[in-house]
């Protein structure tokens, strides 16, 4: 009976193991992505913590950023930065409520690209903010734009910016107090977005400065269903371009999504924000004059 017993046991500890290991392989393969996204993530906070040690002055932070955007706006070219057009004049009131609202208080300034297959923004060090014609195309309403514009302020406001520009230098041996070295870092390391845990805190505090500026908690609520559609789209039906946007926008897309967490989980964080901030009333959003679709 005893021989029986241990028998069955054995056996039971034996078809249990093998369920674990079969459950731990699937678990494996299927988040092998994810993996690989902590294991950066956590190599970037290891490298970050020195950094807020040696945190730049204000001033010092200005500098670097004023020398990185003029040497940007000459990518872009000066015919696709425009400071007259209504679309930009919607951009520089928008941004200047919410910065009249950031933390630090910075000189923020905001750059339109005018391009319509650029369906991206970024921030630089020191208070700009870049934002294509393409990503505005897309939207409907003035607190859509003040989400996006926010998201990019809270990247400056909490150090994400120069603290990249910090480790860039630091890995590609650039002294920050000379131009010509600075100039050598490629656009791609703003527009490749930040660790997940800096991407969610810029979206978190961008929709409160929204509001604080006096936009709807809800304008990030709809570009995040908008981000969830197109990413859909995007991935399930390649031959058809979802709104008619270029193969040149969509590659652009892609890499939006590609350098920021899913469109569902930001969604699903915009949503609990505007719970536990009780905002859940303040859903009317104002249409934006510039846009085509207003």
């Amino acid at each position: 009976m005893k021989q029986r017993l241990a028998l069955v046991l054995i056996l039971g500890l034996g078809i249990a193991s093998l369920v674990v290991v079969q459950r731990r392989h699937e678990h494996a393969t299927a988040s092998a992505n994810a993996v690989i996204n902590m294991v950066a993530d956590a190599q970037r906070d290891t490298l970050r913590a020195p950094l807020q040690l040696t945190r730049l002055s204000d001033d010092e932070e200005t500098r670097i950023g004023d020398d990185l955007a003029d040497h940007y706006a000459m990518v872009f070219r000066a015919d696709r930065v425009s400071d007259d057009d209504a679309i930009n004049r919607d951009v520089q009131r928008i941004g200047g409520r919410l910065a009249a609202h950031a933390n630090r208080k910075l000189q923020y300034r905001f750059h339109l690209i005018r391009d319509k297959n650029f369906l991206n923004a970024f921030a630089l060090p020191g208070g700009h903010v870049f934002i294509g014609l393409g990503l505005i195309e897309i939207m409907n309403t003035e607190d859509e734009l003040a989400s996006v514009l926010g998201h990019e302020l809270e990247h400056i406001d909490h150090y994400h910016c120069v603290e990249r520009v910090q480790l860039e230098a630091q890995m590609r041996k650039l002294q920050l107090g000379v131009v010509g070295d600075l100039v050598q870092l490629p656009l791609t390391i703003f527009e490749a977005g930040y660790s997940k845990d800096q991407e969610a805190e810029a979206d978190r505090e961008g929709i409160l400065l929204a509001v604080a500026g006096g936009y709807s908690p809800y304008g990030a609520v709809s570009m995040f269903e908008k981000f969830a559609r197109l990413h859909h789209d995007t991935t399930t039906q390649p031959n058809s371009p979802p709104e008619e946007l270029s193969q040149l926008a969509l590659e652009t897309l892609a890499g939006y999504f590609r350098s920021h967490p899913r469109p569902e989980e930001r969604l699903a964080q915009a949503k609990q924000v505007i719970r536990e901030h009780r905002l859940t009333s303040q859903t009317a959003q104002t249409p934006l004059p510039s846009s085509s679709k207003s």
